[in-house]
């Protein structure tokens, strides 16, 4: 039987680790083309590039994998793969595993999960796989059961077109994960403000900087389920309309 083709990718960079810790277990499931960012590409979004020129450069290549970097981002990665490389569609997108969470707001701010959305906007299954941690050195050992049983099941079931999975897995705490919960995003947001400097020369310059503040005290939420050692799976949908404000909405005396 012919095997799947899965096309990786992730926002963090094609060295970081947990990129080469999800190549290698997700390898085994079928054949494997990587396409993923030269430099870490953190919290770009949905971002494309359109003012410079877009790079391959060929890692590897073996008998069922390829390996390539590229100059642009996630969403970019995911084009590339697709539209050049493979002249077609993979079977499955896995991005990750991300060094840090993406539960709740920030799957809008992630790289990771723009390139599952990519994805789902091209009616192809899947995930984004984030660990809450963001050290360089996390531990994603304990991910590896996790990852080969979702991305198992996407390659059985498949997934509705315009849907993909936001899988965020817990921190390695000394505790055994407690399952998977098929949850919500939650509701919070981050309180952000500029811590404001002058460089050598006096002109200003700004880091973004900000609290998380989760307003959300459900326990059928992402934050709730990775805070609580359980694994969230959220599934993600492409469609923004808020659907129950249009009838509302027609109501308004509104003018043209």
């Amino acid at each position: 039987m012919k095997k799947p083709l899965i096309l990786i990718t992730n926002d963090d960079g094609v060295h970081a680790p947990g990129i080469r810790f999800l190549i290698e277990t997700i390898r085994p499931l079928g054949d494997v083309l990587v396409v993923a960012p030269d430099k870490p590409q953190s919290a770009m979004g949905h971002a494309v590039t359109i003012q410079v020129p877009l790079r391959l450069h060929m890692l590897d290549e073996q008998p069922g994998y390829r390996e390539y970097s590229c100059n642009g981002t996630p969403a970019d990665c995911i084009k590339l793969g697709e539209k050049v490389i493979l002249r077609g569609k993979p079977d499955m997108i896995v991005s990750g595993i991300n060094h840090g969470s993406n539960a709740s707001i920030n799957v809008l701010y992630s790289g990771t999960m723009a390139a599952v959305i990519e994805g789902a906007m091209e009616n192809i299954p899947a995930i984004g796989f984030s660990l809450n941690d963001y050290s360089h050195a996390a531990d994603f050992s304990h991910c590896a059961k996790i990852i080969t049983s979702v991305a198992a099941n996407v390659l059985k079931n498949g997934l509705p077109d315009g849907i993909c999975l936001n899988v965020n897995i817990p921190s390695r705490n000394g505790s055994p994960i407690k399952g998977i919960k098929v949850t919500r995003q939650a509701k919070a947001f981050w309180d952000e403000n500029f811590d404001e400097r002058k460089d050598p020369h006096k002109r200003d310059y700004y880091w973004l900087r900000g609290d998380f503040v989760n307003l959300d005290k459900g326990e059928d939420n992402d934050h709730w389920a990775i805070s609580n050692n359980y694994v969230s799976i959220v599934p993600i949908q492409i469609d923004l309309t808020a659907h129950h404000m249009i009838d509302s909405i027609k109501k308004w005396e509104l003018e043209a």
